[in-house]
């Protein structure tokens, strides 16, 4: 007894799938060798396909493909086991359960289902001419089904229920994200217009406060002046009083004489003048929002960059100018030695700025210029020969050639279907792996390159093959 209850409990073991732990439910074979639910395999290459492949649950087996084929063998041995009573059995067996009441036409137990009508019939029923050739079955292997069935069901839906689970967990760290990126975001704005605000604020007060003084300097020179023309101005007044009275003759000779010989002898009244201060306070009479924004550069934590172009890494063919900031075709072609770094095919040049952190922007002047490219390349990149311009190459830029276009790493992404700008605005955040391009006059973004930089980057520039006479300029504003 103890020898077939140990087979028995081997054949259990055997014929259970490794994935729900319940009797194979239509079993499938994997070309390793293994047996499985049809259900179970599929839902577990539903949920881990894509981060491990279609492998074998108990051996790791990897498949290029979904593969199996239906095992008909390891069905029949179910179906065996079915018979003894044995499927869906548990390590406690609960008790069979039977249909209340009897067939209403026979009297008999309600021992089988008809799986034609869906209604409980009995063994009388059963060879009647209704059901003879109906599909019939026992009333607890219809019940064995049934659990199964519906076991097959919970775990289809305690999958989805994990999936909603992570779906949302998922959600609400996303949400959470948004929220604090946002908030992040919120407080760099408003410290950094807040900085610039204050700054404004301060340096109006200041200007009002100096334009006070001036004021004020002026003002009392001409109350100075004001009051010695008043006291000289009574003196005047009072001496012509005394005349008058003495020519009336209203005084005694004495008092005539005194007077006459006061008038005749006495020193000139002090010549007056008005003030000559009419200021037109010249210091504040300027440029003052020019003079107001040169003041307020070191409150801005990105300026616009005094780039210069490094002439060892120019192509033979390009002019370096104007304290190397120009850079035109030329029409005769140098005779510079091939260095290492120079550009051999592709008409470019490097500025010499080399950036492995930090933020910075430049300006390039691209006025009437119909062809041209503009970005940033590793220090490392080729610049032999075909150089492409790709991320993955090394190179992030945009380039004009009869509409605008960022270069992609899969080709040309069209980002604009003309141009007519003066100037493009370049922005590098090495940190967090950013490069934007901006309309540099109306600092609209027009695109931006998501990636991670291994390397130092340096701007590089091209104005393009035939088209002599047409230059690029970086702008400098200090």
């Amino acid at each position: 007894m103890a020898t077939a209850g140990t087979t028995g409990d081997e054949l259990k073991k055997e014929l259970t799938c490794a994935i729900c732990l319940e009797y194979f439910k239509d079993p499938v074979i994997l070309k390793c060798g293994h047996n499985f639910c049809r259900f179970c395999i599929c839902m577990h290459w539903d949920e881990n396909g894509e981060d491990y492949g279609y492998q074998c649950p108990q051996c790791r087996t990897v498949f290029n493909k979904r593969t199996f084929t239906k095992n008909y063998l390891v069905q029949n041995l179910v179906a065996k086991l079915d018979d003894l009573e044995c499927l869906g059995s548990c390590s406690t067996p609960s008790k069979p359960l039977k249909v209340d009441g009897k067939c209403e036409k026979h009297g008999e137990e309600l021992k089988l289902y008809c799986q034609t009508d869906k209604r409980p019939i009995c063994v009388v029923c059963r060879e009647s001419r209704a059901h003879r050739h109906h599909e019939v079955a026992p009333v607890p292997e219809v019940v064995n089904d049934m659990k199964m069935e519906l076991k097959l069901r919970l775990m289809g839906l305690n999958w989805q229920k994990s999936q909603c689970e992570s779906v949302q967990t998922a959600d609400e760290c996303t949400k959470s994200e948004v929220r604090m990126k946002k908030q992040r975001l919120k407080d760099k704005i408003e410290a950094d217009v807040g900085a610039m605000v204050q700054f404004l604020l301060d340096e109006r007060d200041s200007l009002l406060e100096s334009l006070d003084a001036e004021e004020a300097a002026t003002l009392a020179v001409i109350d100075e002046n004001l009051k010695m023309v008043e006291e000289e101005a009574e003196d005047v007044e009072k001496t012509i009083s005394d005349i008058h009275r003495h020519i009336s003759g209203k005084t005694s000779f004495e008092s005539l004489c005194e007077a006459f010989d006061e008038a005749v002898h006495c020193k000139p009244f002090t010549s007056m003048e008005a003030v000559n201060c009419q200021t037109e306070f010249t210091d504040f009479s300027g440029p003052i929002q020019l003079i107001v924004w040169k003041k307020m550069m070191h409150v801005l934590h990105t300026m616009p960059q005094n780039l210069t172009l490094d002439p060892q890494t120019a192509h033979p063919n390009l002019l370096i100018t104007d304290f190397d900031t120009k850079v035109e075709e030329g029409r005769v072609r140098s005779h510079e030695p091939d260095m290492p770094e120079r550009f051999t095919r592709f008409c470019g040049v490097l500025g010499i700025a080399k950036y492995a952190t930090g933020q910075h922007y430049w300006e390039v002047d691209v006025k009437d210029k119909g062809v041209w490219y503009l970005g940033v390349t590793t220090v490392g990149s080729n610049r032999k020969g075909f150089v492409s311009l790709t991320p993955s190459a090394g190179y992030w830029s945009l380039c004009l050639q009869d509409r605008l276009y960022a270069n992609g790493e899969d080709g040309r992404i069209p980002v604009a279907d003309y141009w007519t700008s003066p100037r493009v605005g370049v922005y590098l955040d090495y940190d967090n792996g950013r490069l934007s391009f901006y309309d540099a006059v109306t600092m609209k973004r027009l695109y931006m390159f998501d990636t991670c930089f291994e390397e130092p980057v340096s701007p590089f520039f091209s104005p393009g093959k035939y088209d002599p006479g047409s230059r690029l300029q970086i702008c400098h504003y200090y």
